[in-house]
């Protein structure tokens, strides 16, 4: 059997499809972040795409190497936005948006959201005792957008009921337990 035709047997094979939800930090450089139904992170990264064209064309890819989800959360707008819901939909996912403003409100307080800078060293702090909560793969270096792609997903986890709350083992309190 030649490669093509391998390749035609291993996309027409059945495969295992589990719960789980991308969360999807919109950009050339993408921050992504896939939890399992009950709120854990599976894995996380950051790829930079050089190009809008050259990420739409991955966006199947990515939607399949993240065990075909069930929930896709976009933060951020725009047509690489657009071309990220349209092609979710059509994988059969449900699509869910989310603003900065709104996750961010979920996990930090104000005062650590007076500067773009400020949000993200926080969420990087954040982003990594959710790795180690959910007792993925420790980051060697953790880039913004993965940290944010993980605060994110954790904000759809929580909107979409696979969590009731915060896990308070994340050690954020002070802050609204659920979503406002």
């Amino acid at each position: 059997m030649d490669a093509r035709g391998l390749r035609r047997r291993r996309a027409a094979a059945p495969r295992l499809s589990l719960p789980s939800l991308l969360a999807v930090d919109v950009g050339v450089r993408t921050g992504l972040a896939v939890f399992r139904d009950d709120g854990r992170l599976i894995w996380y990264r950051s790829r930079n795409f050089g190009a809008a064209a050259r990420l739409k064309r991955a966006i199947p890819a990515l939607l399949h190497e993240a065990f075909d989800p069930t929930y896709v959360v976009l933060e951020g707008g725009g047509p690489l936005a657009e071309h990220w819901a349209t092609t979710a939909e059509r994988h059969g996912s449900h699509v869910r948006r989310v603003s900065a403003e709104d996750w961010r409100s979920m996990f930090l307080l104000s005062r650590d959201q007076r500067s773009g800078e400020q949000a993200k060293r926080m969420a990087d702090g954040i982003a990594r005792r959710v790795v180690e909560w959910s007792e993925a793969s420790r980051p060697t270096s953790l880039r913004h957008d993965a940290a944010e792609a993980i605060l994110i997903g954790l904000w759809g986890v929580i909107d979409i009921g696979w969590l009731p709350a915060v896990p308070p083992a994340l050690g954020l309190s002070g802050l609204p337990k659920r979503k406002p």
